[in-house]
């Protein structure tokens, strides 16, 4: 078992070769830890679109909003090139909602056209380094040493072309005061539409065009079957972001005592890590060509072992 926290790699030459190595050797389970997969709303959103009930994917669209790095003062590792990688707010987060994204609907993204700001050019470097989220401004202020230019992406937009024909658009941010840490989603089928919040990780929204729209809140006994044992509470019992961790962590659990390495995976495996490399590297080429450019292929695609209906 080979287990690993994302991103899998600096480049996609390095995933790449992980990924060949694992292929290599077919009782080596991998995963990587892309948890938001785990919220059991999120995974119910992924059987509703596998079972046609929205019909053929027209459109997504969706965010990852945070305002941890909305003050120049602010100041983490992940800033700088060196140490996070070229992309920050994409990289970071932004790679959640792709996994995210891609797993609820099956789909693979052929290319992208990205725009990526710097809002915050020149932070100021602590002389103390202190620990991400913790001391307040003035605090940072009465220790900061340096003015450091700052090359990382604080916000980011990416248009998606997927490979159904679908389109979709992805916002990040890392400057949006107010909002902590949420993660939206608003997947647009022939049949009916439906919407999930990270903020509200217990209600599912269901769009119709002919009758009333429907929210869906968290029950064991409303979910899926083959989904229900990704929750631990009964319905009023709210679940959230820490107990996404505990079942992607149960269902890794779950696989290697089944023994059957070789049907697909509910986890993030080698594969899905690599292909964010690849999605990482066509945006910010995209970014700095200011064009439309492809998505290099994944070797297979991770998601090609789960019947979908939304490529139809």
């Amino acid at each position: 078992m080979w287990f690993a926290k994302k991103p899998l790699g600096t480049s996609s030459v390095e995933t790449s070769e992980l990924v060949e190595h694992a292929r290599k050797s077919p009782s080596l389970v991998t995963a990587v830890n892309y948890n938001v997969r785990f919220y059991p709303l999120a995974l119910h959103a992924r059987e509703l679109l596998h079972r046609g009930v929205i019909g053929r994917v027209l459109s997504v669209r969706g965010a990852y909003i945070q305002d941890w790095l909305l003050k120049n003062t602010d100041w983490n590792w992940r800033l700088l090139v060196e140490e996070g990688g070229e992309l920050r707010a994409v990289g970071d987060i932004g790679t959640h909602w792709m996994d995210l994204v891609l797993f609820v609907t099956g789909l693979r993204i052929e290319s992208v056209f990205a725009d990526l700001a710097t809002l915050i050019p020149v932070r100021q470097r602590p002389k103390i380094a202190g620990a991400t989220f913790q001391g307040s401004e003035a605090d940072i202020v009465a220790t900061a040493s340096e003015p450091i230019q700052i090359k990382t992406e604080d916000w980011g937009s990416v248009l998606f072309r997927f490979s159904n024909g679908a389109r979709g658009a992805m916002c990040v941010s890392q400057v949006t005061a107010g909002r902590k840490n949420q993660i939206t989603f608003e997947i647009a089928g022939s049949d009916g539409s439906l919407a999930w919040d990270s903020e509200h990780p217990n209600d599912l929204w269901l769009g119709h065009r002919e009758k009333p729209n429907e929210l869906l809140i968290r029950d064991p006994s409303l979910l899926a079957p083959g989904i229900r044992s990704f929750t631990s509470y009964p319905g009023g019992h709210n679940e959230g972001f820490s107990d996404t961790f505990k079942q992607l962590y149960r269902a890794i659990y779950g696989y290697l005592a089944d023994g059957d390495f070789s049907r697909p995976k509910i986890f993030a495996g080698f594969e899905d890590g690599h292909e964010e490399l690849l999605l990482c590297e066509a945006i910010l080429e995209s970014h700095r060509a200011e064009a439309w450019v492809p998505v290099r292929k994944n070797l297979p695609s991770p998601r090609d072992g789960a019947t979908s209906q939304t490529e139809s």
